[in-house]
């Protein structure tokens, strides 16, 4: 198991510096100068420019700009100061936080209500349980997150407190700690609920009808014990590789859910900072992206040993 870990670890690396190094490249070559976008429509003093593009080394090709950067995160853990001299690392520390509890959130109500949903239509399939379930999550990933998002909002954020008088469900920032994520939340994994729901349903379904379950159930355990122990725990592979990789998906999609709910997150940095061609940002917001990625699908391949014990990696 360890030498496994290793292995994974030492394959990341160049993962992480060809992801680092493609989105340095999409950011070097968009078009406009990042000093001038940071001076805004004020006159800018050409000595003041050329000083500012030598120090952070824009004058330089990019593959030096980009040794420059990975180094320091690579060998110092430094990722940079943005152009306004804020380190990346502190501009990042509260907003990551605050994207992280989204996407956690996210990721339980997917958990809980996508499984729960995939369960019940697997155990009931060809009915008109099975029938209405999957037609909603046919609806939940046609329906655009904007129009979900603004849509949740009025209902529960504005019209259930005009009937209600108390704020169940606030819409706009982070007013009243943990209660601030539900809506966003739900709003955020309400596509991967229905994904994960179809995905469900179609392994429990497979899963039952293998010649274990069959055996099982031939010796006279309870169906409940049937589904729970042997069927639904054989299930769960794909579930949690789905889950696994979706962490990130949460965290990297976050932009229009953090808009809509005003979320001083990581998605609405990133939006900035690529306007303003802020290179060590949206490179740092990146590389953090990555990790998490590559950290999340360790876990997962480490996962599949413990639901499943034929499955060994040495």
């Amino acid at each position: 198991m360890g030498r496994y870990i290793i292995r994974r670890l030492i394959q990341a690396i160049p993962v992480l510096l060809g992801a680092t190094l493609l989105i340095f490249a999409i950011v070097f070559a968009l078009p406009g100068d990042p000093i001038a976008a940071l001076a805004g429509e004020k006159k800018q003093d050409p000595d003041v420019v050329a000083i500012l593009r030598e120090r952070y080394h824009l004058n330089d090709p990019l593959l030096l700009q980009y040794w420059y950067y990975i180094s320091g995160v690579l060998f110092r853990g430094d990722f940079g100061v943005t152009f306004a001299d804020v380190p990346v690392s502190q501009l990042m520390a509260g907003k990551f936080q605050v994207t992280l509890n989204l996407a956690l959130t996210a990721l339980i109500f997917e958990a809980v209500i996508g499984v729960g949903l995939g369960l019940w239509a697997a155990l009931r399939r060809g009915r008109a349980a099975d029938t209405m379930i999957l037609a909603s999550t046919l609806l939940l990933i046609s329906v655009p997150t904007l129009v979900t998002g603004f849509v949740l909002q009025l209902v529960l954020g504005v019209r259930l407190k005009q009937w209600t008088g108390v704020d169940i469900f606030p819409i706009a920032g982070i007013t009243s700690g943990f209660r601030s994520y539900l809506l966003p939340g739900f709003v955020l994994a309400g596509t991967s609920i229905a994904y994960l729901t179809r995905l469900t349903r179609t392994s429990l379904v497979e899963t039952l009808r293998a010649d274990y379950i069959r055996t099982a159930t031939a010796k006279g355990l309870s169906r409940r014990r049937v589904v729970g122990r042997h069927g639904l725990r054989n299930a769960l592979i794909p579930l949690v590789t789905y889950l696994g990789a979706d962490l990130g998906n949460l965290m990297g999609g976050a932009v229009i859910t953090e808009t809509i709910f005003n979320l001083p997150g990581i998605g609405n940095q990133l939006f900035q900072s690529v306007y303003l061609r802020e290179q060590p940002v949206v490179v740092g917001i990146v590389t953090i992206l990555v990790l998490i990625y590559i950290v999340a699908n360790l876990v997962v391949d480490l996962m599949y040993a413990v639901l499943d014990p034929r499955i060994r990696y040495e």
